[in-house]
């Protein structure tokens, strides 16, 4: 394996041996949007290296609601712009990555006595369908509604509309790019904390950097520094003495198994209370109920966490679409909560804030920040050609692929579904994956689709430095499985020893701190 590609305790040492050069480009931020910035950097030809204060994608990139969308309610709401960008994406990125990004299909309840509703779903229907360039019948009966959703009450529905749109691991989606990015000469570091910009002249020229494992701390140039820290941007800014513009919304999500909310594809119903569009996702082997779109008004640095208030919402449009399911709280397997970075407009509904993205420059200071997971690359690809005012040799690919391409196969007599999973989250590895870890590592978690041989993986090569790393990022075992796989914990706790060296004190410390984060951040309130 690229020696660039083993994320482990070595290569951190090594990566922090080498930082003090000379860079083209520092990316600050390892979600989605830094990921895009230095895949598209280094394909520029750019000497790049992204830093990322906690872990990759430990912010909004992992806590989304998980769809590769084009945004059917931005359409809704006259952001024409955003929706096509959005599925131009979407086919792209499903076209490039099968076993990552995946089809699926969506069921739009219509309500009763609302007959001007259903005209507006289907025009906007016809519009999503033109974008993408393809032509799907949308109309159900309430006979063909009935067959797709059994479970769904139809007594205050008309009729019914299916649509198409795609769904992700988006945590996995950031490490591929970041993978892919190193692979080409990206240098790439998690808990890198940037604390301080480093000006001359008036001009943002450097950064201080802080190891938040050893507690180092080197200075650092470079000719451009982004600043794509999402809904933390103002952070940095403020440095600058530059305006606040951010509004921080949080949405929050229930996780139900397929047990106690069955799902075939995802359905799409406004809220009884105040007719908000709520999705009902099925998801690695689970179903998702969200999502909110709140104020977030606590400290950022804090991890967000679901409020009383979200999980009755979000219950009772669940309990209101499946009565007969029975569904209570008991039944909740986990909650996550996000935050988007969200420019503010002064929108009375949260809803309503555009979620285009927007770019500023301040003081030599690029600001990437908005936008959705889909259209990562587009605002890559915006920002270079706004670096080339100080950067003037990037030469931008704007028709270059977003992920390399895997390979064709997979040798072995894995599951045609496994072979794809691996494909899709791994590409160039999943053959190296089957050639070093052991045959009987390559099968499911409790009955979910997740594999053991990719926690074992992510321990030995994708800089894991806790159990939460671990389990709900490069894995998602803490939100598939109640108290976060807790009923598992031997089987980590021996992959962790093998992997990562670490002892039994180590251990015990590393599991108490992962299960007080999932009670306090992915559990119910209490």
């Amino acid at each position: 394996m690229n020696p660039q590609l083993q994320w482990n305790a070595a290569w951190r040492e090594r990566t922090w041996q080498a930082l003090d050069q000379a860079w083209d480009v520092i990316i600050i931020g390892g979600g989605i949007t830094g990921a895009g910035l230095v895949r598209e950097a280094t394909r520029s030809g750019l000497k790049a290296l992204l830093l990322e204060a906690r872990d990759f994608a430990w912010g909004t990139s992992s806590r989304s609601s998980k769809l590769v969308h084009g945004g059917l309610r931005y359409l809704a709401q006259g952001q024409v712009c955003v929706t096509y960008d959005s599925v131009v994406e979407r086919e792209q990125l499903l076209n490039e990555a099968p076993g990552l990004v995946a089809p699926l299909g969506f069921l739009i309840g219509l309500p009763q006595g609302k007959p001007l509703k259903r005209w507006v779903y289907q025009a906007g229907l016809l519009a999503y369908d033109a974008l993408a360039r393809r032509r799907e019948q949308h109309y159900l009966s309430m006979a063909n509604l009935r067959l797709q959703a059994p479970y769904l009450d139809d007594a205050n529905l008309a009729a019914g509309l299916r649509y198409s749109d795609a769904q992700t691991d988006d945590a996995r989606l950031v490490l591929r790019i970041l993978r892919e990015a190193a692979a080409a000469g990206a240098t790439v570091l998690n808990y890198a904390a940037v604390e301080q910009l480093v000006r001359a002249n008036e001009q943002v020229v450097g950064v201080v950097v802080r190891d938040q494992l050893s507690q180092r701390q080197q200075t650092l140039k470079a000719t451009a520094i982004v600043n794509a820290t999402g809904a933390w941007v103002d952070q940095l800014r403020q440095q600058i003495q530059a305006p606040a513009k951010m509004r921080p919304l949080r949405g929050s999500h229930l996780v139900f198994s397929q047990t106690q909310l069955p799902l075939a594809q995802a359905i799409n119903l406004e809220h009884p209370r105040d007719q908000r569009p709520v999705f009902f996702v099925p998801w690695e082997g689970v179903s998702i109920v969200g999502t909110t779109d709140l104020d977030h008004s606590a400290d950022l640095w804090h991890e967000p966490s679901i409020s009383p208030t979200e999980v009755a919402y979000l219950l009772e449009a669940a309990q209101t679409a499946f009565p007969s399911l029975n569904l209570s709280l008991s039944d909740v397997i986990s909650t996550w909560s996000g935050v988007r970075p969200v420019v503010d407009t002064g929108a009375s509904d949260p809803s309503k804030e555009s979620r285009d993205y927007v770019l500023w420059q301040e003081q030599g200071l690029l600001t990437v920040t908005g936008g959705k997971l889909t259209t990562f690359r587009l605002i890559a690809l915006e920002a270079l050609q706004l670096l080339r005012q100080r950067l003037p040799q990037i030469k931008l690919w704007p028709n270059a692929p977003r992920l390399n391409p895997a390979p064709s196969n997979l040798a072995g007599t894995l599951a045609p579904s496994i072979k794809q999973r691996l494909l899709g989250r791994y590409a160039a590895e999943a053959p190296l994956m089957l050639q070093e870890l052991p045959n009987h590592e390559f099968c499911s978690i409790a009955d979910l689709p997740s594999l053991w041989a990719e926690i074992r993986w992510a321990a030995r090569y994708e800089a894991v430095t806790n159990v939460g790393d671990l389990l709900l990022r490069r894995s998602r075992l803490g939100l598939l499985l109640p108290n976060g796989a807790a009923e598992y914990q031997a089987q980590i706790q021996a992959i962790c020893t093998e992997e990562l060296g670490w002892d039994g004190q180590r251990w015990r410390t590393e599991w108490q701190n992962y299960q007080q984060l999932i009670a306090q951040h992915y559990s119910l309130p209490d």
